[in-house]
């Protein structure tokens, strides 16, 4: 089946331009309860699933040895927007593993939120691998290999003892082979494998049930989620739509941006992962699709409050560099 139209952006009342994607709508079984495009063709997840990737450090007791707090494991879920607050949980994280930034294998890059970006080159210093969106999930790892008296240098490697560990997780919670054969590179240089949308959705169905996962890593599941409940400044931050959602909503919904245009999310009442891929790796049209399908799925369980935070998510306002406004994002055939 073909892509489908997921969003459309307006102008002058309008249609401009056209977003297309796939949608999947999953229970912890893998039974597929909705399934809009290919959903059974591969996506490389990106950032989308490190929440799955910090498992192995809360499921083994490595999180709690190491005193981490609901900041630093939300941070390890996170794609952060470099902010202070996110560069300073980090740093302890690493601190907490005894190591420093060097010790990061991500890169540095500027900070995607321009405040912070601005503020950094106030300073005149530059950007550091701290600033990286993904610092928090690396300095998990570190964290988890000083736990396991294992050198963290490397750990980006698929043959590094942590990487093998974390990829087991993805392998159990999505049932699908994570190898060589559909194995690519991500932006902060770890590995990321393709899979079926549909697998990707069922990954986060059972991160949000515990159900088919062992004790441990439901356990693990269920800490992180309340992790992330507590603070979602931590998982993306200021301005963004992941915060924006999880701080309404709390634990009912855990939901994931990642690169490209992939988001999930987990809706532990219903039972349900929802995974989205667009065509053109827009990540506004999957999230004012994901925003819009949500209000559709869980209307019995919102109240009025959390029907307007999800309306205002999925018709995003779009403004010129006057403030003027000028059109929207928004879910498609909803004008």
């Amino acid at each position: 089946m073909d892509d489908i139209a997921l969003a459309e952006v307006t102008r002058g009342g309008r249609v401009e331009s056209l977003h297309l994607g796939r949608i999947a709508v999953t229970d912890d079984t893998g039974r597929v309860i909705r399934g809009l495009g290919a959903v059974e063709a591969p996506v490389f997840p990106r950032s989308t699933v490190k929440a799955l990737l910090a498992l192995p450090l809360v499921e083994t007791g490595a999180a709690d040895r190491l005193g981490l707090t609901d900041a630093e494991l939300a941070l390890a879920c996170a794609s952060h927007g470099g902010e202070i607050p996110h560069v300073r949980t980090a740093s302890r994280m690493l601190a907490a593993a005894g190591q420093s930034v060097a010790c990061l294998e991500c890169g540095a890059h500027w900070p995607s939120f321009e405040a912070a970006a601005r503020a950094v080159a106030s300073d005149g210093a530059g950007p550091t691998a701290l600033h990286n969106n993904c610092s928090g999930k690396h300095a998990g790892l570190i964290c988890l290999a000083a736990d396991q008296g294992l050198d963290p240098k490397g750990y980006v490697d698929p043959a590094h003892a942590v990487q093998r560990q974390v990829t087991s997780a993805l392998e159990m919670a999505t049932s699908v082979p994570h190898t060589e054969r559909n194995r690519g590179l991500d932006g902060c240089s770890m590995p990321t494998y393709a899979i079926p949308l549909s697998a990707l959705a069922t990954g986060f169905a059972r991160f949000g049930t515990g159900r088919n996962f062992s004790s441990g890593h439901a356990s693990a599941a269920a800490r992180l989620r309340s992790a992330v409940a507590s603070e979602p400044f931590m998982v993306a931050g200021s301005g963004r739509f992941d915060t924006t959602l999880m701080a309404h909503f709390g634990q009912r919904i855990f939901c994931k941006m990642g690169a490209e245009g992939v988001m999930v999310a987990a809706l532990p009442e219903c039972g349900l992962g929802i995974a989205i891929k667009t065509s053109d790796g827009a990540n506004r049209a999957a999230e004012v699709a994901l925003a819009a399908l949500l209000l559709e799925l869980g209307a019995p369980l919102w109240s009025s409050a959390d029907q307007e935070v999800l309306h205002g998510l999925s018709c995003q306002v779009l403004k010129n560099w006057n403030g003027r406004e000028v059109g929207m994002v928004r879910a498609a055939g909803k004008g």
